[in-house]
């Protein structure tokens, strides 16, 4: 079942990221639910490789919610962030006797959506 788009969700999709989808959720699982602002502060002090990529994504989610929407930064939460493994990128390496080593690299699609708190707030008034 598809989840509809809703009018206050704004996406952020990173796709064929390098890196294994695992490493890559471990970071997630720890800012999902969490303020933008508090993200930001956990993925610059976080020491994974993961954080990177993401800190990325979660900014230009954010920069899209304030060009497209007109939200503010600071009443942004990460309402969705998941990780799906995506294809595996194939090189050859030589070895002994002429003959080749398959080397697999995974990559993983992102997506974050971002929501803010006060369109809910509007809606209840």
């Amino acid at each position: 079942m598809k989840r509809k788009k809703r009018k206050d969700d704004v996406y952020a999709l990173g796709q064929y990221i390098s890196m294994s989808a695992h490493k890559a959720r471990r970071v997630i699982d720890q800012i999902r639910g969490r303020s933008y602002e508090e993200t930001l502060m956990i993925l610059e002090l976080m020491p994974y490789r993961a954080c990177y990529p993401i800190f990325k994504l979660i900014y230009s989610a954010a920069s899209n919610t304030s060009h497209k929407k007109g939200f503010n930064k600071a009443d942004l939460i990460i309402f969705k962030a998941e990780v799906n493994k995506g294809t595996n990128m194939k090189k050859l390496k030589p070895q002994a006797r002429g003959r080749n080593y398959q080397i697999k690299r995974p990559t993983c699609n992102i997506t974050i959506v971002l929501k803010d708190i006060n369109y809910y707030g509007n809606i209840e008034e």
